[in-house]
């Protein structure tokens, strides 16, 4: 009997440990219809796995792991096979800007673009980039606090993938309104939504280098607010059609794990709660 993933929002982790997993995998299909989208849902619902399961599938530096997705249902969709581990695939997720002040958001922002530059060295003397723009890798490597620099950081490592695979980049941002939470409850929420819009808008709209961004989070933030401007961008909510099976489970996908624990006899309280 495979073990209950309690916690376990690792994709790779959740497959090569076997874990119980409800094939969620369909969900690749409905990202590669859009452009840029925000899945927002409550917690709990699966959405870090799910962006980890995006990852491992379409990042070109997981390619030695794309037998995860065996015997999953992906696996009959000829076409999105197509995209598999095809490209470059940012993925960062601000779970942890939970600061309370903005000065310590923009320190802990330098922090994630810190451990993205670590997660491609490649970039580091790539002959593929100019010398400016393997001196502004350090400069982010090195820890850059400056608002202006961070506000570009993204679109800026998005070009230089471009650059360095000849391929255009997947963004993924996970949990991209605790942020925002942090500062409307410390007072400095203006200052926390001109930051933002000014990543997003950068990275997701204003860059010749992006081919899809996914955003995940619990609250739908206006889209005046932070996402001005991004024509091609689309809210998927717990309440819309497309989509609205990929997160969290459905009536079936309950029975299924009940009976493959021999515990259909708790059916009623599990619909309960």
């Amino acid at each position: 009997m495979k073990r209950l993933p309690i916690g376990v929002e690792n994709f790779k982790t959740m497959i090569d440990k076997d874990f119980y997993y409800v094939d969620k995998t369909s969900f690749i299909q409905d990202v590669l219809n859009e452009e840029v989208i925000l899945y927002t849902r409550p917690r709990r619902f699966g959405k870090t796995l799910n962006m980890s399961m995006l990852y491992y599938f379409f990042s070109i530096k997981e390619k030695e792991h794309a037998d995860l997705f065996h015997g999953l249902s992906i696996m009959s969709n000829p076409k999105a096979l197509t995209y598999q581990n095809r490209y470059p695939v940012i993925f960062l997720t601000l779970k942890d800007m939970k600061n309370n002040t903005f000065e310590k958001q923009l320190k802990m922002f330098s922090k994630i673009i810190v451990n993205i530059i670590e997660a491609f060295p490649e970039l580091w003397d790539s002959d593929k980039l100019s010398s400016a723009s393997l001196k502004t890798i350090e400069m982010y490597h090195e820890g850059a606090q400056e608002e202006i620099d961070l506000q570009v950081s993204l679109q800026f490592i998005a070009q230089c993938l471009m650059q360095h695979y000849g391929k255009k980049v997947i963004i993924i941002i996970d949990e991209y309104d605790v942020p925002l939470q942090s500062a409307y409850l410390n007072g400095y929420y203006d200052d926390m939504v001109n930051f933002l819009r000014n990543v997003f808008s950068t990275a997701l709209k204003t860059n010749d280098a992006l081919e899809k961004g996914v955003l995940t989070g619990c609250l739908r933030i206006a889209k005046e607010s932070i996402f001005t401007g991004l024509n091609n961008f689309k809210v998927n909510s717990i309440f819309d059609e497309v989509s609205r099976q990929r997160f969290g489970f459905t009536q079936s996908e309950i029975d299924l794990l009940l009976q493959a624990y021999h515990a259909e006899e708790y059916k009623a309280v599990v619909k309960e709660w």
